[in-house]
């Protein structure tokens, strides 16, 4: 994080909770001078930890938990919860956000409500006892997105897709393509329904890529805005059909967010090949219109 806004990483780690006691060395090596290592203490480890530039904390996570809960999920899934109550203590941030946040998240389900909380404050009050609260590092609080949405791409092209007036979305989940229909999904829920409760959108999931784009193609035929969203190996099975709506001139919107690389995402290299299979999906006898955005604006303007 950076408060003047900074879009990359920065290069160095001011704070590194450890859940990994297998690379506890690399973990330690990686913080910056002046930094915090975090680390479960529920039991002895014999770790040269090595580093006097450092302050390493130890927290007994696990131990908390698990006298907290009785259900060994729940302990598991509320170790999460636990140390991010002590971050909430050494780094200074506002209760208020905090419970603002779980509230809009588990607002409906009262008993994860509770046991989210539970954990969050056990954290806490266990850093606030132990350490010097808060560190050096620390949060605060800025007013330099007042005003404005913060929005990820994904969910920029849903809304984009929206404005432009589409009203048939067919697909097939696929990271990290499957937010995008999720965004366009929850902007019809809000923008596409009428007070008497009529739906003027249709969401389909289909049972694979192939399928998904022949409905695109279809509804395209009968007169509705259609698209699709998918990946690399989504482009791949769709090519046959991009190629069938480009003879037949059905004009259809396929959204590609690329992987790393082909295939499954990274076997060998990084590469763009999407690009080019994007460009002249099918057999080589047709060429695409090709839009790159830059940033989440440009994914809702070219939406």
């Amino acid at each position: 994080m950076s408060g003047a806004g900074y879009l990359g990483a920065a290069g160095r780690v001011d704070v590194m909770v450890a859940m990994n006691a297998q690379t506890y060395a690399q973990d330690i090596a990686s913080i910056a001078p002046g930094g915090t290592f975090i680390y479960d203490a529920s039991w002895p480890r014999e770790v040269q930890f090595g580093r006097t530039d450092i302050q390493i904390i130890g927290i007994p996570l696990a131990r908390l938990c698990n006298d907290l809960y009785d259900n060994p999920r729940t302990r598991i899934l509320m170790k999460n919860m636990a140390y991010f109550g002590a971050l909430v203590a050494l780094l200074d941030i506002d209760m208020a956000v905090v419970t603002a946040l779980i509230t809009e998240r588990f607002g409906k389900r009262p008993a994860l409500y509770d046991a989210n909380m539970e954990a969050i404050k056990v954290g806490r009050d266990y850093a606030r006892e132990h350490f010097e609260c808060p560190l050096a590092t620390r949060m605060e609080t800025m007013d330099a997105t007042n005003g404005h949405v913060l929005m990820d791409g994904n969910t920029a092209a849903g809304l984009g897709a929206v404005y432009a007036g589409a009203t048939v979305a067919a697909w097939y989940p696929i990271t990290p393509s499957t937010s995008l229909m999720d965004s366009f999904k929850t902007y019809c829920d809000k923008f596409r329904v009428d007070a008497d409760g009529k739906r003027n959108y249709c969401i389909v999931q289909a049972e694979d890529e192939l399928g998904a784009m022949a409905m695109v193609v279809g509804a395209n035929w009968a007169g509705a805005r259609a698209f699709t969203s998918t990946s690399g190996p989504g482009v791949s099975l769709m090519s046959e059909l991009l190629g069938y709506a480009s003879f037949v001139e059905v004009p259809a919107v396929l959204f590609d967010v690329q992987r790393t690389g082909p295939s499954t995402g990274l076997p060998t290299r990084t590469q763009q090949s999407d690009v080019l299979a994007a460009a002249y999906a099918s057999h080589g006898d047709t060429r695409h219109v090709v839009l790159f955005p830059a940033d989440p604006a440009e994914c809702f303007e070219m939406a």
